[in-house]
């Protein structure tokens, strides 16, 4: 059930309006009600960690819109349960081969194939898009990977590596510097301006890996 009672709406700027749950476990609700809704004057939202970003349209009336996504949260506080089950749900083949998968094992004191049925043995859900175009934060309450960051970051992570950090896994759409955990790679291309949408994720996507046939 989505939590209202704590739920702050905050202006940011002229044109944007900033929701802050009480309880961050609340977001995944509250994009899902987002993608689905119709609200008169939202153009767009954008979810981050702990906060959601909608933004306006010109002319809209902040605190109209405000009532609106209100009433539309009250409303549905009572009969949604959790995400809903009509997000886009995607599958992404990875070769376990990650420079640090021997370091996470270590760090989680399990082995390698059990890091890996942990990634694999659970849905992910992209909770929101940051640091660079496609890079999807995801996250799994079930697959027990928590891990930090490395203490000294690399330079260049090659595009495709797929690593973990802080509770969250992800895919590097582009070679960047980078200090996550990298347990594995995956030829998906996580970001193609060819395509209509060129993000492969978007936030509420579900992700599941699977072991590559190659790999």
């Amino acid at each position: 059930m989505i939590g209202t009672s704590a739920l702050r709406i905050l202006p940011a700027g002229d044109r944007a309006l900033l929701l802050a749950p009480g309880d961050h476990h609340d977001l995944d609700g509250f994009v899902d009600l987002l993608r689905g809704a119709d609200l008169a004057g939202m153009q767009d939202f954008l979810p981050a960690a702990e906060t959601v970003l909608v933004t306006l349209e010109a002319g809209a009336q902040a605190a109209a819109v405000e009532r609106d996504l209100r009433q539309l949260l009250t409303a549905s506080s009572s009969t949604r349960s959790g995400p809903a089950d009509t997000a886009d749900e995607v599958t992404i083949p990875v070769r376990y081969d990650g420079a640090d998968l021997d370091d996470v094992a270590r760090l989680l004191d399990i082995s390698v194939e059990e890091v890996i049925a942990r990634h694999t043995g659970q849905w992910w859900r992209c909770r929101f898009i940051g640091f660079t175009a496609g890079f999807g934060y995801l996250a799994s309450t079930g697959a027990g990977l928590v891990v930090p960051r490395r203490q000294q970051s690399r330079t260049a992570v090659p595009p495709g590596a797929v690593a973990l950090a802080d509770g969250y896994s992800a895919i590097y759409p582009r070679r960047a510097p980078g200090g996550w955990q990298l347990i594995g790679s995956t030829e998906a291309p996580m970001w193609d301006l060819d395509r209509p949408r060129p993000a492969l994720l978007a936030p509420g996507t579900r992700v599941r890996f699977v072991v590559a046939a190659d790999g």
